[in-house]
């Protein structure tokens, strides 16, 4: 068989399996590639890993942290709007209870004020019903006496009668009085 029949022969004995010489070059190859990439790339590519999972778990963290002080800061603000919405009631109640009182000491002095006017007007009539007997007293004297001197035809001009007639006659008008109220 020529060499060249030979070699086809081979070839086509089984089409998967490479050459030798080939196969040994690959194999070396390969190996040169992975030995290079093991030396120089993946430490670079466990450094970034590492860096981004440090990064991932920072960030995490800083998260939990952060939603943490969150929460805190909303039981806070809830505690402060609480206190204060407390604090509006009682300031609230106290108002209340100060205009109630007020209006108890403006009711007092308006009553003590009324009293004291009442008080004055009948203080002020009593004066006035005082001098309107007493000028009545004089006029009704002075009218008793000339009529009394019509009657008797001569004069009561004395001073000392008179009065004594005078005062006889209006205690008499103000027992009469006196009487006719009780009766009522």
């Amino acid at each position: 068989m020529s060499p060249m029949l030979q070699i086809a022969a081979e070839e086509m004995e089984n089409p998967l399996v490479p050459p030798i010489p080939e196969l040994v070059i690959g194999l070396i190859a390969f190996v040169i590639v992975f030995g290079f990439l093991a030396w120089k790339l993946l430490p670079n590519i466990n450094k970034v890993l590492e860096e981004r999972r440090e990064a991932i778990e920072g960030g995490i963290e800083k998260a939990e942290a952060a939603q943490t002080e969150a929460q805190s800061v909303l039981e806070q603000y809830k505690a402060q709007l609480a206190e204060a919405r407390h604090e509006a009631a009682r300031l609230r109640q106290e108002a209340q209870e100060q205009g109630a009182t007020l209006i108890a000491e403006m009711r007092a002095e308006g009553q003590r004020q009324r009293e004291e006017i009442i008080a004055a007007g009948h203080a002020q009539i009593q004066a006035d019903r005082k001098a309107a007997a007493s000028a009545l007293r004089q006029d009704v004297g002075k009218l008793a006496t000339e009529l009394a001197g019509k009657l008797v035809g001569e004069s009561l001009e004395d001073h000392a009668r008179q009065s004594r007639v005078i005062d006889r006659f209006l205690d008499e008008l103000d027992d009469k009085a006196t009487k006719a109220e009780a009766a009522r």
